[in-house]
């Protein structure tokens, strides 16, 4: 089946897709700091360069992209159907980094909270966000 873009016009699509501040990462660290957490962003020197990482708490939240990062079970985790071989290797890839990256946090003491795309849509957002920050009450005790 072909694309239904050209493909000048899926490059450009593609082109478009961010890797840090996207929205669903922007719509959590606005609620952390509004919050009162202080955070730094995508730190280098961690595994896996977490998208926020709270040292105080000894926390990094991953926000993933549920395509990006195959989110089982989930209606945004559509495979393409050109290139599907190529797809399939990509998103592997970035699963086996994650959970790589992740046994390397928690062996170093970390605690790791894993957020959604699909868990910050419209629907979800108050309960995802409310369960963040119980989760982080929690950290502090």
């Amino acid at each position: 089946m072909a694309d239904v873009h050209s493909k000048e016009t899926r490059s450009y699509n593609m082109s478009r897709i961010r890797s840090k501040d996207a929205k669903p990462e922007m719509l959590v660290r606005k609620f952390l700091h509004k919050n009162g957490f202080r955070y730094r962003l995508h730190v280098k020197n961690l595994p896996g360069k977490p998208d926020i990482v709270l040292p105080k708490y000894k926390t990094v939240i991953f926000v993933h992209g549920c395509f990006w990062h195959g989110h089982e079970g989930c209606k945004y985790y559509v495979v393409s159907k050109t290139r599907t071989e190529w797809w399939l290797n990509k998103i592997g890839t970035n699963i086996t980094n994650n959970v790589n990256a992740e046994n390397l946090l928690k062996a170093a003491g970390w605690r790791i909270i894993k957020i959604w795309e699909c868990e910050l849509k419209p629907t979800n957002v108050f309960e995802t966000l409310s369960k963040l920050l119980n989760n982080l009450s929690i950290a502090w005790m």
